[in-house]
């Protein structure tokens, strides 16, 4: 009972923790209002519907992780460490993420209909603007408070996006009853944009005016466009097979498959709640080594693997309710959640040792375990998904979050061996010098 007591003491005065505690807010929205949106949009769009709109948003949601350039992550390695900096990089971030998403919209406009089909074209080009600019902008303002350690803020303007989101959905059930994909993308572009514009302006109200240095962007852009490619392949073993889907024309298997991703999503917001507030840490802690970062990660992962494994339960034994709540339509997301279900607690254990290697200034290995895990997922779903569909798409995806897990773990501690050798190795030398 002491050792509960002083744990939950630690818990209630610890920064780290109260700042999971609002990320888990934010990105949640309180798991009530999330699991409302997703009975809301499934009972709107029906299966076939939200699969046309999910294969075209997740495209375009892979495409925009170079809209910023990882000017928003530059901007958390370097003004967690010098906040004098913020004028300039958030003002690069502003620059970047316009011009590029510009670029990316207008490119997507000419070749859309090779990508995904000549009748997903205008929902695809909804898609770019809402993922490759609105919501770039909008993450990079969650950044700012983030590097600040203020994600009280960020909490908020998540419950507002959020609750936008839900009340434009439950709108259009009581108006339309139904609605089509291009429908519902006009009105996730609306909410994107009202969220970026508050996201922009909150930030600059509270920081100060960005100021724009062309010489500082051309000598980060390097490292920004590492970061960007490291989260586009994150993006793309969770994105790609949705995509695939719409593809191959199996627009209702990726309406009950991307339904039950999305509830596994919900399910490890406490995980990446963990992690989202932990990075200024990490990049605090790697700066004396990877050692540092490691000895983070391994702190975290005693709480993240526990909230791994307790949602994995949970999504196996609430699953059946699924179809009672969105529809007799999506009664096959039961049999997908139950084989998803353990990719909470392979995230669990990437994202920490991931993002040990990130703070300590070795994304490039972190990469290329995500490179690989792109590699295996487009090559499964390939595979795997013109004959089994649905199903071919969750295998790809076990095998990708489980290998990804293996591999950062891997490299993490023969990163940390490689150190301690070199260590010891100095202190040798300068031993036998002495």
């Amino acid at each position: 009972m002491f050792s509960i007591r002083r744990e939950l003491r630690s818990i209630r005065t610890s920064p780290l923790a109260r700042n999971a505690g609002w990320m888990v807010l934010g990105q949640g929205s309180g798991f009530l209002l999330q699991s409302a949106y997703f009975i809301l949009i499934a009972r709107l769009l029906g299966p076939y519907e939200y699969g046309l709109y999910a294969g075209a948003f997740a495209l375009t949601n892979i495409i925009g992780q170079y809209s910023s350039m990882g000017s928003g992550t530059v901007f958390l390695r370097y003004v967690s460490a010098d906040r004098q900096r913020y004028a300039v990089y958030w003002g690069n971030i502003l620059f970047t993420t316009t011009t590029v998403s510009v670029a990316i919209i207008a490119g997507l406009a000419l070749i859309s209909g090779h990508l995904i089909g000549a009748g997903s074209r205008p929902i695809l080009l909804l898609g770019a603007v809402a993922n490759c600019f609105c919501n770039q902008l909008t993450f990079a303002a969650a950044r700012v408070f983030q590097t600040f350690e203020q994600l009280r803020i960020t909490a908020f303007l998540n419950l507002a996006t959020n609750f936008a989101r839900t009340l434009a959905a439950a709108g259009m059930l009581v108006m339309l009853h139904h609605a089509s994909a291009y429908q519902w993308s006009i009105a996730t572009v609306m909410v994107s944009m009202a969220a970026t514009l508050a996201g922009v302006v909150t930030v600059t109200w509270r920081f100060g005016r960005p100021a724009f240095h062309l010489t500082q962007m051309k000598h980060d852009l390097p490292e920004g466009l590492g970061y960007s490619f490291a989260t586009s392949t994150s993006t793309a073993y969770n994105d790609i097979d949705k995509t695939m889907l719409s593809h191959y024309g199996m627009n209702v298997a990726n309406g009950i498959y991307t339904m039950a991703y999305r509830i596994v999503d919900v399910a490890t917001i406490p995980v990446v709640a963990i992690r989202e507030a932990a990075m200024p840490r990490f990049f605090k802690r790697g700066l004396i080594g990877i050692a540092g970062s490691a000895e983070l990660a391994a702190k975290l992962l005693k709480r993240t693997i526990p909230l791994g494994l307790l949602a994995m339960a949970a999504i196996f034994l609430t699953a059946p309710l699924v179809p009672h709540l969105v529809g007799q339509g999506f009664r096959e997301t039961v049999l997908a959640l139950r084989w998803l279900c353990i990719i909470p607690v392979f995230r669990s254990i990437h994202q920490m040792t991931g993002s040990a290697m990130t703070g300590s200034g070795l994304q490039k290995y972190r990469t290329v375990s995500q490179v690989l895990a792109v590699i295996l997922n487009v090559a499964l779903n390939l595979w795997l998904i013109p004959s089994h569909g649905w199903l071919g798409a969750a295998w790809s995806s076990l095998w990708t979050d489980g290998m990804l897990a293996v591999l950062n773990c891997s490299a993490l501690a023969l990163m940390c061996r490689f150190a301690a050798g070199i260590l010891v190795a100095g202190t040798q030398e300068g031993s036998r010098k002495l």
